[in-house]
């Protein structure tokens, strides 16, 4: 892995739509999670582009999941690594080393055909420090 991106440049409303995409997705608000990202999203250029695109891609993986669209969440999550991966362990506040364990743990069980309703309650949580 190269050198890591410098750390994301948010004005004072990017970080208040944040802090509430992190709450909806925590909250299991996926959707909702992916509009509030998006926002933010359209208006950043550079290198944190791809961090942003990548968690609105676990969002929507996981929307896929919930709703029973297993090849859809799969595919989103598959692209979700592959964006977040160039930013290291801690990007923008959230536990990405952590974040991509949950994801392809859950990459794993829908690999291996488990129930995922029954693992719904263990679903992953952006985990924040500023």
């Amino acid at each position: 892995m190269s050198e890591k991106p410098p750390e994301p440049n948010l004005d004072p409303v990017e970080i208040r739509q944040f802090r509430q995409a992190i709450e909806e997705f925590n909250s299991g608000k996926f959707f909702e999670c992916h509009d509030t990202l998006e926002e933010i999203w359209r208006g950043i250029r550079g290198p944190a582009r791809d961090f942003f695109q990548g968690l609105i891609q676990v969002s929507v993986g996981f929307y896929h999941l919930r709703n029973g669209n297993l090849r859809g969440g799969e595919s989103q999550l598959e692209k979700a690594l592959k964006n977040l991966d160039a930013y290291g362990d801690r990007y923008g506040g959230i536990e990405l080393a952590r974040l991509r364990g949950e994801v392809q743990r859950w990459l794993e069980k829908i690999r291996q055909g488990e129930n995922l309703q029954a693992a719904v309650a263990d679903l992953p949580k952006y985990r924040y420090e500023q």
